[in-house]
């Protein structure tokens, strides 16, 4: 991988120069490393117990929402970063799997809130405890420190964006 990145910064660096090839190796190195998180930890993870890493998003998301571990649809897909279609294909799945309900909205009758059902909350509360180990091998490369630099690091990037 490091090997593909110096390639592509010494070739930018070789026909054009006067450019900073430095922040294109940067962003690409980045770009990779997402998605080889997605790809070789993530999404395989959630594999493992028949979801989706979105779907595996959305029931997290409902937990971490404290009891009645219920949102609006609009509320998850805005925590989620998604789109209201993405959501619903998301939410018709899980709820076929029985993980989630989506009831009424007490406060709006038009409205409608998805909670996490027994099963839902049984599956997430055993994932969860697995899925931070899983995330812990995947940055595995880095000590408590350097993870924390990360971090400090990508949200000062987030923040500039």
């Amino acid at each position: 991988m490091q090997d593909r990145i110096q390639r592509m910064k010494d070739e930018w660096a070789r026909e054009y120069p006067h450019l900073d090839s430095d922040v294109m190796a940067t962003v690409g190195a980045l770009l990779e490393a997402a998605r080889r998180i997605e790809k070789d930890w993530l999404a395989p993870f959630a594999a493992r117990f028949d979801l989706q890493k979105g779907e595996l998003d959305v029931i997290a998301t409902l937990r971490r929402a404290g009891a009645p571990h219920e949102l609006t649809p609009t509320d998850l897909y805005e925590r989620l970063l998604l789109t209201s279609s993405a959501m619903t294909s998301r939410l018709d799945r899980l709820e076929r799997a029985g993980l989630i309900e989506r009831r009424p909205d007490p406060a709006d009758r038009r409205g409608v809130r998805v909670r996490l059902t027994e099963q839902g909350l049984a599956l997430i509360d055993r994932i969860v405890p697995l899925h931070v180990a899983n995330e812990q091998a995947a940055l595995g490369a880095l000590g408590k420190d350097e993870c924390a630099q990360l971090e400090r690091l990508l949200s000062k990037l987030i923040g500039g964006l």
